[in-house]
C-alpha cells in the first residue's frame, strides 16, 4: 500500500519526464559518443565511396559502428527507461563486436584488408571503442542502481 506522499512523488516524476541520463559523467560519455559517431560515419563514408571494393566488410563495419554510436548518443541524451536498456543493449553489443573484430585483427591481421574503427580492440581511436562501452555500460548500470534506490 503506498502513502499519500509516495503517490505525490511517482506524481511529480511523470510529470518531470524521463529521467536523464546525461548527468555528471553521462554527459562526457554523450561528448565521446558524440566525436565517436562524427569519426566513424566520416571515415566509413569517405571509404565506401571511394574505394568500397578494397574491403568492403571493413569499411561497413565502420558503418555499423557510426549508426550503433549514433544511437547511443540518441539513447543517453533522450533519458527515461526504455532508453536506458536501449543504449545498454546497444552498448554490449558494441562490446562483443569490438571483442571480436579486435580479437581477429590480433590473430589474423590480413582478416581485414584495411583496418576498421573496431579493429585492434579500437588501437586507431586511442583505444576509446573498448573503453567506451564498458565505461557507459558501468554508467547506465550505476544509473539505474540509483534511481532504484531513489
Amino acid at each position: 500500500m503506498t502513502t499519500v506522499d509516495e503517490n505525490t512523488a511517482e506524481d511529480n516524476t511523470a510529470e518531470a519526464g524521463p529521467q536523464r541520463l546525461i548527468g555528471g559523467p553521462g554527459m562526457l560519455l554523450v561528448w565521446f559518443y558524440g566525436v565517436m559517431v562524427v569519426g566513424a560515419v566520416s571515415r566509413s563514408v569517405y571509404q565506401i565511396s571511394t574505394e568500397f571494393d578494397r574491403a568492403p566488410l571493413a569499411y561497413s563495419l565502420s558503418a555499423v559502428a557510426g549508426v550503433v554510436y549514433g544511437f547511443i548518443t540518441y539513447s543517453l541524451v533522450r533519458g527515461g527507461e526504455r532508453a536506458r536498456r536501449a543504449a545498454q543493449a546497444c552498448c554490449a553489443a558494441e562490446l562483443v563486436g569490438v571483442l571480436i573484430v579486435g580479437t581477429l585483427t590480433v590473430i589474423d591481421g590480413s582478416a581485414f584488408p584495411d583496418a576498421t574503427v573496431w579493429s585492434y580492440y579500437g588501437a586507431g581511436y586511442v583505444f576509446i571503442p573498448v573503453l567506451l562501452p564498458l565505461s557507459a555500460l558501468y554508467w547506465l548500470r550505476k544509473n539505474r542502481a540509483d534511481a532504484v534506490t531513489r
